[in-house]
């Protein structure tokens, strides 16, 4: 996975290391425990030798450290056009423990990690396959899924990994991307509504009937409307100074799906989707929000914390502390989706 991209230099460390070209033939002879690499016109210099990318192999067991964070496997640096690209490369089922561990932590119930175990490896696998052909099939952060790097043995994330080995989810027999969120605020999202992209599966909104104890459940932000206006713009939508904010239209789930912006110079109709990410994903955690305005501020109302599309994570330990199982949770959240088995499992970069 990537862990980082457009770097004009990347340094690891970590234990010994053998560093190798891009067939895998060593560029020194004896391993190192440190190196330091720099972009040089779109290609990776070690040494003062050019090459398109290095791989840095641990000689030992020990993991690999970068950015102060420690990971299992091999990483590799490829050069690029924008600047250095640094990538892990591991083992499906190790990567998916760093997964669960960053998104939901060690304290959740055992069947809700499975659960999460479950959607994470579905999500990564079918990246994977999207993404073949490029440097990295998915990225290590919110873009796509949180990751760990190395985990500790004791973790219950290594335990719900290893009870699901290799099963995901289908839909209508195939790979598709599994959302899933932090809170839902009581009703989940069809991810077409969400996501613009084609190929989105149909998944049918679910109102969650086990209660939400995430500390996101109920929320309240009140917006200075200069710095509304002033969000907005960096984003490319300038109508002056904002008069006033209208929901225009709702989903299913009662989401704000369209808004308008008023202002002094005009006003702009947005996807609610596209007005969060505008305004700051943390700012406005739903788009399940109510809004009015007064002289100096946008006050925003809502529930929930992520888009709503898929597993509730809150809502699932709820259904974990009650007794449900892993399957019986993705089934659930995923309606119409099928419990199946990866075959061919093999690594993730």
């Amino acid at each position: 996975m990537g862990l980082g991209e457009g770097l004009a230099a990347v340094e690891l460390s970590g234990g010994s290391m053998l560093v190798q070209d891009l067939n895998g033939r060593g560029m020194a002879e004896d391993p190192v425990t440190s190196l330091r690499v720099l972009r040089s016109d779109g290609a990776v210099e070690w040494r003062g030798r050019r090459v398109a990318r290095i791989r840095v192999v641990p000689a030992r067991a020990a993991p690999l450290r970068f950015q102060q964070r420690l990971y299992p496997g091999v990483i590799e640096v490829v050069g690029a056009p924008e600047g250095l690209i640094v990538v892990n490369e591991l083992p499906m089922e190790e990567y998916l423990v760093g997964a669960v561990k960053a998104e939901a932590g060690d304290k959740m119930p055992i069947e809700m990690l499975k659960a999460q175990a479950i959607v994470a490896r579905t999500y990564a696998a079918y990246h994977r396959r999207l993404n073949a052909a490029k440097p990295y099939h998915i990225v290590a952060g919110t873009a796509n899924q949180q990751y760990a790097g190395r985990v500790n043995a004791d973790s219950p994330a290594w335990t719900a990994v290893l009870d699901t080995e290799g099963q995901v989810l289908l839909w209508e027999g195939d790979l598709f991307p599994a959302f899933y969120h932090s809170d839902s605020g009581g009703h989940t999202e069809d991810p077409r509504v969400v996501f613009a992209a084609a190929n989105m599966p149909a998944l049918q909104p679910v109102r969650v009937e086990f209660p939400s104890r995430s500390p996101h459940h109920a929320w309240s932000r009140d917006v200075v409307l200069g710095d509304l206006a002033a969000a907005l713009k960096r984003g490319g939508v300038s109508v002056g100074s904002i008069t006033g904010l209208r929901v225009l239209e709702r989903s299913v789930s009662l989401r704000v799906s369209r808004i308008s912006v008023l202002g002094t110079h005009g006003s702009a109709t947005l996807r609610g989707n596209e007005f969060r990410r505008l305004v700051g994903y943390d700012t406005l955690k739903s788009t399940l929000f109510a809004v009015s305005v007064d002289e100096s501020y946008a006050r925003f109302a809502g529930r929930g914390y992520g888009h709503g599309v898929g597993l509730d994570q809150w809502s699932a330990k709820t259904m974990a502390d009650q007794g449900y199982t892993a399957r019986q949770i993705v089934q659930y959240y995923y309606p119409g989706a099928t419990l199946s088995s990866l075959t061919g499992i093999s690594s993730l970069k």
